[in-house]
């Protein structure tokens, strides 16, 4: 039987390579993002490659009515959903000091990294739940994967607004594991460290330097296959009875160390 995996994000980035490891791996796709349709033509028809079914909505899980047309759409299109990874986020549009930074891009951030994928979560338990119920069940043991930072624990102040939805989307981790582990729902969390993407394509001469001095224990940057075979082994159930754990992806990064 087919199974299904919403991936928010998926089509450029660490979302990608989530959706490439999953496609691998034998589900069907469902993606989101926010630009059109014909801009990401390629890569959807990538994902289909041996035969498997992948569809793409531009929504912004920021925004109530794009969350719900996104549900009503996927569930229309594949009957249910088996696996939610909640992987779109974004940087702040401006850099800037904790001392200076503006409300409106904490709001901003805040919205699109922590009220988004919360409410999109509690929206998709519901359904998990619901299918549980039926004679007909799910064709894959359901389960919730979200993608935070090491910036959940790692402070940044120059880009506060960042660091407080991640660590708001970690305890959203803990919140929701502990709620449907009675249901056989689990809910990890996946910490990225440095990864080598477009969104950190301008930093790049920054981090190999600091990579080179031993920022990073691993001595390279993470790529988004990392991240997407780490989100493919948990959605295959190989880290069973571990719900609401935390896995860092980021090369020893967050490790303490003297």
């Amino acid at each position: 039987m087919s199974k299904l995996a919403l991936v928010t994000g998926g089509t450029r980035g660490i979302g990608l390579g989530i959706a490439q490891a999953l496609a691998a791996d034998g589900w069907d796709l469902a993606v989101c993002g926010m630009r059109p349709a014909d801009a990401v033509a390629d890569v959807m028809q990538a994902l289909r490659h041996g035969g498997r079914r992948a569809e793409y909505w531009r929504a912004d899980v920021g925004v109530a009515a794009d969350r719900a047309a996104l549900l009503q759409g996927v569930t229309d299109a594949f009957g249910g959903i088996d696996a939610l990874v909640n992987n779109a986020g974004r940087a702040p549009r401006v850099r800037a000091d904790l001392l200076d930074a503006t409300e409106e891009s904490f709001e901003d951030l805040v919205r699109t990294n922590l009220q988004g994928p919360y409410f999109l979560t509690q929206a998709v338990a519901r359904q998990l739940i619901e299918r549980a119920k039926t004679s007909e069940g799910a064709s894959a043991t359901p389960a919730i994967v979200f993608i935070t930072s090491v910036s959940a624990e790692l402070a940044s102040p120059n880009r506060g607004e960042y660091c407080v939805s991640k660590a708001g989307l970690a305890m959203a981790v803990k919140l929701f594991a502990t709620k449907l582990a009675p249901h056989g729902i689990p809910v990890y969390e996946v910490r990225p460290g440095i990864i080598q993407t477009d969104m950190t394509a301008g930093v790049r001469e920054v981090y190999d330097r600091r990579i080179a001095d031993g920022l990073v224990p691993a001595g390279r940057w993470g790529t988004a296959t990392d991240v997407g075979r780490t989100v493919a082994a948990l959605l295959r159930g190989d880290v069973p009875y571990a719900t609401g754990s935390v896995i860092h992806v980021d090369g020893g990064l967050s490790i303490g160390r003297l």
